[in-house]
């Protein structure tokens, strides 16, 4: 990862804060990696900072000018020629500069579509010394430059927003392929759509004050959920952000997870249901495969691979309807168990949790909170299976026996509420079986044994 900790709005953010630009970028830079970190996003291998590789990036400059491609002025500034590139420049986006444009009379370009690779100092800036006098780079050369010490000549994926395709993008091929002297720098580049306020054509931004931030967001849904709803979107796409749109993806993550858990239920014979249609789940699992890889393929059409593992997931719920009786005859436990193997890895693919619905965050208490619960849920199971059992009784015996124990019933649900108010989630499944579940904090719509 590339750190811009010095460029004309951290100097100017910088000056009205009365603090270094370093000391600015750092805070700025360490809130944005404790984010990333509680969106649990991986952090990266390599993070680079433009000062500290200020020599290596004047180097890369005087390679560019060493083959012609770039000139310094009176002024201490150094330019990329953009006409030295003929009809290369602009094949990313398919953009070219006017060939007739001039600079403007207090520019010293040559060509207005010239773009800077080292600024001249200005009064009251950081600047670094160089050959061509005291200065900074500019913005795009240090992408380029930063980029090259760790790949080298050449790069698989490029990425970053839309915003960026043109001229960031355009500039960086440029300097990357006459520096390397390569006819293709980058192999693909991957641009993203901007996040949007539903209802509007303006992307989130800080500038325009009509954004949120993550931890406020993160206070009411949590980072699996934000993660499915990009992934129910193209990745090349604007994203719609809205209250609404978010409760949609929680609700889907909630019905997944909801899924995983009855389908494991099922397995070690606490969800009682109807015949298993085996070979059609045999089927729709191996058609979901094969349509997840073609999504993937296609673009990473997220979206559409989505889409398939919840048409999987609805063929698995349909199997699953619980009968009150005890339904007999063979069971199909194996294939729940692929089913609940491939939704998972695909998830966790992504970053998304749904068999750890259970787990804590925390220290080493969480294995003995576990047994706890388990503890008091088979406690519980007893009881209201005491309480719901008549074998010998009918009629009128029956229903005052089941009255006389009523109250056992009644606790047996308060403690169920009560848990579910300390964030844990008891699901009665008939009188033969009881499972639990750790609640998300933020969820407040979920309600007990739901």
């Amino acid at each position: 990862m590339g750190v811009t900790d010095v460029d004309d709005k951290i100097i100017r953010r910088a000056s009205e804060m009365n603090v270094t630009p370093a000391a600015l970028a750092s805070i700025y830079e360490e809130d944005f990696k404790q984010d990333m970190a509680a969106l649990k996003v991986q952090p990266p291998t390599v993070c680079l900072r433009v000062t500290e590789n200020i020599p290596q990036i004047i180097a890369f400059i005087e390679g560019i000018m060493a083959r012609g491609h770039a000139y310094s002025t009176a002024k201490g500034n150094v330019y990329f020629d953009l006409r030295s590139r003929a009809g290369e420049y602009g094949k990313l986006v398919g953009v070219a500069p006017e060939a007739a444009s001039e600079p403007a009379t207090d520019s010293d370009k040559r060509h207005a579509s010239d773009f800077a690779l080292w600024k001249a100092a200005k009064p009251q800036e950081v600047f670094w010394a160089s050959p061509w006098g005291d200065g900074r780079p500019g913005w795009h050369i240090e992408c380029s430059a930063m980029a090259s010490l760790v790949f080298g000549s050449q790069l698989d994926i490029h990425s970053g927003g839309i915003d960026l395709a043109f001229p960031h993008h355009e500039n960086e091929i440029a300097q990357s392929e006459v520096f390397h002297q390569c006819r293709q720098w980058g192999n693909y580049f991957l641009h993203s759509g901007h996040l949007h306020v539903k209802g509007t054509e303006e992307k989130m931004s800080k500038s325009l004050n009509n954004y949120i931030t993550i931890k406020d967001f993160l206070q009411t849904f949590s980072p699996d959920v934000f993660r499915l709803f990009c992934m129910r979107s193209s990745y090349r796409s604007a994203v719609a952000y809205s209250d609404s749109t978010m409760q949609e993806a929680r609700h889907l993550l909630l019905g997944l997870a909801s899924f995983v858990e009855d389908a494991r239920a099922y397995m070690k014979g606490q969800l009682a249901c109807g015949p298993v249609s085996e070979d059609a789940l045999w089927g729709r699992l191996t058609s979901t495969k094969t349509a997840v890889r073609a999504a993937l393929a296609d673009d990473f059409d997220t979206s559409r691979a989505v889409d398939a593992i919840l048409g999987l997931v609805h063929h698995g719920n349909q199997q699953l309807r619980v009968v009150t009786k005890d339904p007999g005859g063979p069971r199909s436990p194996a294939v729940f168990g692929a089913i609940i193997s491939f939704i998972e890895q695909f998830f966790e693919m992504a970053g998304i949790s749904l068999g750890q619905r259970q787990c804590v965050s925390g220290d080493g208490s969480t294995a003995l909170l576990h047994s706890t619960v388990d503890e008091l849920v088979r406690f519980r199971l007893k009881v209201r299976q005491f309480a719901l059992a008549t074998p010998e009784a009918t009629g009128e015996a029956r229903q005052q026996r089941l009255q006389e124990r009523r109250p056992l019933l009644d606790a047996c649900d308060t403690l169920r509420q009560n848990l579910a108010a300390q964030g844990i989630n008891i699901k009665d499944r008939g009188s033969a079986a009881t499972t639990w579940e750790r609640l998300d904090p933020r969820v407040k719509c979920q309600r007990p044994g739901s």
